[in-house]
C-alpha cells in the first residue's frame, strides 16, 4: 500500500510560496499545493528572537518521495535553514489519496 505526507514549509512570502510550488507541481514531485496566507512567526536566531511574517505551504506527496522533495526545497528556498517537518497521513479520504497517485504518477 502507497503511503502519502504532507511537508510543512515556510517562506518569506507569497511569490516565493507561488515559484516554489509551481516547480515541485511541474517536476511531480508534489500533488497539491496550499498556500495560506501571512502569519508572524517568532524565533531565536544569531542570539536574537527574531519576529517576521511568512507564509506556510502545505504539500502533499507520497512518503517515498519526502526526501526528494525536501532536498528541491532546500535548493531552491531563500533560507539558510528552512522549515520543513513532515506529517505522516494515517487515514483520510481514499478517493482524494488515489488522485495524489495520479497527479505524481
Amino acid at each position: 500500500m502507497t503511503e502519502y505526507c504532507t511537508l510543512y514549509v515556510t517562506v518569506a512570502g507569497r511569490d516565493e510560496a507561488v515559484t516554489l510550488s509551481r516547480t515541485l507541481l511541474e517536476e511531480k514531485l508534489v500533488a497539491c499545493a496550499n498556500i495560506s496566507g501571512g502569519m508572524t512567526s517568532l524565533y531565536p536566531w544569531d542570539g536574537k528572537i527574531c519576529e517576521a511574517t511568512e507564509v506556510a505551504i502545505f504539500l502533499k506527496t507520497r512518503k517515498d518521495l519526502s526526501d526528494k522533495v525536501t532536498a528541491r526545497i532546500t535548493e531552491l528556498h531563500s533560507y539558510d535553514t528552512p522549515c520543513i517537518v513532515q506529517w505522516d497521513i494515517t487515514g483520510g479520504s481514499a478517493e482524494y489519496l488515489k488522485w495524489v497517485e495520479r497527479c505524481i504518477g
